[in-house]
């Protein structure tokens, strides 16, 4: 796709108050308002990307542009953070609405039950119930996709797409056996030194330091993620990993079962979060099930180099699913 195609597709920045949280979310497409656009040319189908961990939307928006591009921009694709790891810069209004202001605040917001009912309080209050919804997951936002489809079978969901799903057994994985003593039993000496370190430190140096990293790394973002260096979120991004180590261990299969017939699966071949073995237990479980094993090596990760990969692959199967709407 050409590059300057892809900077002409416009991406909405806002700061919604949600389950008592404000929450970044970015809106590819020139839809920022589906209650408001009342005219002919309103969208039928609403592409709701959920992130990984870190939830930081940023990242998603070069696959979010490539998606709603390859789609012939005909369907909004937007993206929404995890609560707690998105702060809005200082003197920006956040959006409120008259659901969210009634609504009960969700218990333990920032930890994984909290995310997924954040989630489902933003579709509930956002997206109108005449919009249909397609969702994406990666890695920890196919578990939260997995637990809508649960929770809320009223959502007019028509099929969810779970890349890189980090669904079961995460603490047995090949990363999480590294990542789960700090995230569950280290955790407050990372708080302790986040806090140290970075709460003294001025905005300007944590933009450089971060604008450097994106350089070394040949990655570019519209939006500055200087969350990544806020103590609060990556807090909220630590506390939430230590619950997944912690909860996400057994594959719901009943909910597999249910819906398995609007899921489509896409496993790393050297994902060291949900391993081929994961892919190899659910293709023999769930045989008729669409369930992919990757053939390009693409990373976990893969919203650092190979957004229009995979987006490439997405929108193809998307299109098999239109016909629905």
């Amino acid at each position: 796709m050409d590059s300057e195609i892809k900077e002409e597709i416009p991406v909405h920045e806002e700061f919604v108050l949600c389950g008592g949280v404000e929450t970044q979310v970015l809106k590819c497409g020139p839809w920022d308002d589906l209650f408001n656009d009342q005219n002919v040319n309103r969208p039928k189908l609403l592409i709701f990307i959920i992130p990984g961990n870190p939830g930081f939307s940023s990242f998603y928006v070069p696959f979010a542009k490539a998606l709603y591009s390859l789609t012939n921009r005909c369907f909004p694709v937007w993206t929404i953070s995890h609560a707690g790891h998105a702060l809005a810069p200082k003197d920006t209004k956040i959006l409120t609405t008259s659901e969210d202001a009634n609504a009960q605040e969700i218990k333990d917001i920032y930890g994984l039950h909290g995310q997924i009912e954040h989630k489902l309080a933003f579709l509930r209050t956002h997206v109108p119930k005449e919009v249909k919804l397609m969702l994406i997951g990666h890695s920890i936002g196919s578990y939260i996709a997995l637990q809508i489809l649960k929770r809320a079978p009223e959502l007019p969901v028509i099929h969810t797409f779970l890349l890189f799903p980090t669904i079961e057994r995460m603490a047995e994985s090949p990363n999480g056996r590294i990542a789960t003593p700090f995230l569950c039993w280290f955790r407050y000496a990372l708080y302790v030194t986040g806090y140290l370190l970075l709460k003294p430190c001025p905005e300007k140096i944590k933009s450089l330091i971060i604008r450097m990293g994106l350089q070394v790394m040949n990655l570019k973002t519209e939006f500055l993620q200087t969350n990544i260096l806020q103590p609060f979120c990556l807090a909220n991004v630590a506390y939430l990993g230590g619950q997944e180590m912690m909860q996400v261990v057994k594959r719901d299969d009943e909910i597999i079962k249910e819906h398995l017939s609007k899921l489509t699966f896409y496993y790393g071949a050297t994902d060291r979060w949900c391993p081929k073995k994961y892919y190899e237990d659910i293709k023999k479980d769930f045989p008729e099930g669409d369930i992919r094993l990757c053939e390009k090596k693409i990373p976990h990760a893969f919203i650092f180099h190979f957004s229009q990969e995979i987006a490439d692959m997405v929108a193809n199967w998307l299109k098999d699913n239109l016909f629905k709407i």
